[in-house]
């Protein structure tokens, strides 16, 4: 084995430079001497092994990109050696041609199912032996290319799923900063109740709901839906929720300070046109929003509230065949100095007023139709005796149940829903 060392450096050496690295395996020394000597005088690195046993060891640390290799072998012959080349792991890819004196068909059907690429008949033609050396060499360059390319690739689908993941980790973490901004999905107020609904087709959504109150009998609800989808609406979300922040009323555009213990409710009219002069005003933005913002006074049994471009509200009396209502505006951010009309609507003991995105309305169902507001209207009956957040988690059930089966949703559904006193008897 030494000796065998001493020959491939040999060798190896004789061809300073050379492209391809060419193994020539025969028991036959004078065969052996005949092939590398030919080889070397065309400029390749060639290395010699005796049989099949001894070139396999040599592969092990030299790797070949041709093996010239005999079919007739003591030990094992080339058929075996071919498949045992074939199926050993770290050496690479090697054209493989076997030197026969065999040019039966069935001969040579058995060599290319041991893996051989090529074959020549002995005695070897110098012509024909230096062709299929060129046309195994064109295949290990393109083989090499290959693996390149391959290598480029790999290394960049690992950036990228490493940057997929850091996205990933960023998403799930904004999800949890957006789930904050609807921090309780149902408030009992007394004489009255607020559910909240908010379903992001992505990790993150452009819609959100929201509710607060300064003071006895009087309460703010509202239901927006920024313009497209994913992080950019959602960062607008976050942007209109300071605006109208349920916690701390000096940041709320939503109040007036009357004195240091009270607060006055602005009309929905007002705190639309402030909310958008602010977002007109900020150059950032270049997303606008469909909003209803409501109020109701408690005492009156009086909803007063404004839309903007949103779906119209759906009333749904105690005694009554529900309906929608409202009068549409535009949507806010789009043009400053807007003025927005006011609906308002004198309640009684178990009326509800259902907010709600286009997700609902807009959704694609099975019959490959949008659902509509009839759609809406369905899904509102079938939804029965059901209330507070229980109503609304039954509505997006029915929704999902009439989507293509396996769908996702296409856009961010969302939905406030008022419910004034106890549901009639």
């Amino acid at each position: 084995m030494i000796g065998l060392s001493r020959q491939v450096r040999q060798t190896t050496e004789a061809a300073p430079g050379a492209a391809l690295r060419i193994m020539v395996v025969d028991d036959s020394a004078g065969q052996r001497l005949m092939l590398s000597r030919l080889l070397g005088r065309w400029g390749y690195a060639v290395t010699e092994a005796r049989d099949g046993h001894e070139a396999l060891a040599l592969l092990t640390d030299h790797p070949q990109d041709i093996i010239l290799s005999d079919w007739m072998m003591p030990g094992i012959d080339g058929l075996e050696f071919c498949r045992r080349f074939r199926d050993a792991s770290g050496h690479g890819f090697g054209y493989f041609i076997l030197l026969t004196s065999r040019s039966e068909k069935e001969e040579v059907a058995q060599g290319l199912d041991a893996g051989a690429d090529d074959f020549l008949t002995k005695p070897v033609n110098t012509s024909e032996l230096r062709a299929r050396i060129n046309a195994g060499g064109r295949i290990v360059e393109m083989q090499r290319a290959l693996m390149e390319q391959t290598e480029v690739i790999t290394a960049t689908l690992a950036e990228l799923q490493e940057a997929h993941a850091a996205i990933e980790r960023d998403l799930r973490q904004a999800r949890k900063i957006q789930q904050a901004l609807v921090p309780e999905r149902h408030r009992d107020f007394g004489a009255a109740s607020v559910s909240l609904l908010c379903k992001p087709c992505g990790h993150v959504g452009g819609d959100l709901v929201g509710m607060f109150s300064p003071g006895r009998d009087r309460i703010a609800f509202y239901a927006l839906d920024v313009s497209g989808h994913g992080i950019t609406s959602a960062m607008v979300t976050a942007r209109v929720a300071s605006y109208l922040n349920p916690v701390f009323a000096d940041d709320n555009i939503a109040l007036e300070r009357k004195s240091e213990r009270s607060d006055a409710m602005r009309q929905p009219d007002e705190v639309v046109w402030h909310l958008n002069q602010r977002l007109v005003a900020d150059p950032g933005v270049d997303e606008y929003l469909t909003m209803v913002y409501a109020t109701i006074d408690l005492a009156a049994a009086e909803i007063r509230f404004v839309q903007a471009g949103h779906p119209p509200p759906l009333l749904i009396p105690a005694a009554a065949p529900p309906c929608f209502v409202g009068t549409a505006g535009l949507p806010v951010g789009l043009i400053g100095e807007v003025r927005h009309e006011t609906t308002a609507l004198r309640l009684s003991p178990g009326d509800r007023l259902l907010l709600y995105s286009d997700g609902f309305t807009e959704a694609m169902t099975r019959t490959g139709d949008m659902l509509g507001e009839e759609g809406l209207m369905r899904l509102v009956s079938e939804c029965g005796d059901a209330r507070g957040t229980e109503f609304l988690d039954d509505l997006f059930w029915r929704l999902t149940q009439e989507m293509p089966v396996q769908s996702r949703l296409d856009d961010d559904v969302s939905a406030a829903l008022l419910e004034y006193g106890p549901p009639a008897r």
